[in-house]
Formats: structure tokens, sequence, C-alpha cells
């Protein structure tokens, strides 16, 4: 199977990258944070963010771009305002060729280096969004991301369609007994 990975370049805001923590956690995927980090990996809000999911995550540090490239090898897919193309272009299956995906995105103020940016144009993409704003939130952006790319190659055993037994389970909703719950689970909150 190919890994799907995210690479964080210089991320800022330590609940974006807990909450990209747990997107990475729920589609099976790496992380892969490249220094400097706005914040330290033990921070409260980073795990507060991740919430219990910590100790499912698979992650690296790198201390630069260059230490990242020389570690890893693949697919990779640049998500920047300034790329020229849409994801949903992507064709993950045949596109990876048996290769590890890897999701780059930039820093929430700057973004990815412009260098790097430039000598990789042509696999720098945008996710459409109005004139109005610059771009989506990072994990916002690292969610869809990981959906798309989850979707075409995730086994369905890796990702679940409904919610596995080792949770709620499939039937959940269809065997409660509404009548033993009190009122603010009776009205879905």
């Amino acid at each position: 199977m190919k890994q799907i990975n995210v690479v964080l370049y210089h991320p800022e805001i330590p609940q974006n990258t807990g909450n990209i923590m747990r997107s990475c956690v729920g589609f099976n995927a790496k992380l892969h944070l490249i220094k400097p980090l706005g914040f330290t990996l033990d921070e409260k809000k980073l795990q507060r963010s991740c919430v219990d999911y910590y100790e499912f995550l698979d992650y690296e540090v790198y201390e630069s771009w260059d230490d990242f490239k020389s570690k890893n090898d693949g697919m990779f897919c640049f998500l920047t305002r300034y790329g020229h193309k849409s994801p949903i272009d992507i064709d993950f299956k045949k596109e990876a060729n048996d290769r590890n995906v890897y999701l780059v995105f930039g820093a929430e103020s700057t973004g990815i280096a412009y260098d790097i940016l430039k000598d990789n144009i042509k696999d720098c993409y945008r996710i459409p969004t109005t004139d109005k704003i610059r771009s989506l939130n990072l994990s916002n952006c690292a969610a869809i991301m990981l959906f798309l790319a989850s979707e075409a190659l995730n086994p369905k055993d890796v990702v679940f369609l409904e919610e596995p037994d080792t949770l709620k389970g499939n039937h959940f909703i269809e065997d409660l007994d509404i009548s033993k719950l009190d009122y603010k689970h009776r009205e879905g909150r």
C-alpha cells in the first residue's frame, strides 16, 4: 500500500497542527514536521487539539527542507494559493505509481518558500476558493487533501465507510433505546 504523508513546512499554530495530527491518525497518514516550528511538541494546545489520538500518531521532525528531501522520495503535491490546478484533478492511483504520496503545506503566515514552489510549479495545486480570501485554514486544507488521497489509495480495511465496531459500531443508532437518554442526547447534542 502506498503511504499517504502530510508535510508541514514551518507550521506556526499548535491548534492547526493538533487538528492535522488527529486527521493523520484518522486517515492512516504519516506526519512530517519541518523546522522551525512555531511551538513545542509538548504544548498543551497541541495535545488538546490532537485529543487522545496522540499515541496513534506516526510522525517525524526534520531540521530543514533539505533534511526532509534527503530522507523521502515519492509523489509530491504542493498546496499553495499560487497553484494553477485543482487537487480534484490529481489521479492519485495513476500518478503515485506505487510511490508514497506527500501532501506539502506551508506556514500559516507565509506558505511554502517561493524557491521550493518555483522548482516544483508543475506539482503545485490550489484548493479553489472565491476571491474574498487568500486561502482556507491550514487544517481544513489538510483534511480535504487527506480525504481525496485516502479515497483513492487507502484500502477499505484501513478507513471505514461506516462506524467501526472498535468504536460505537455500525448499528449504534438503530439499536439505541432513546427512552433511556437524557434530554440533551435526545435532541442530538
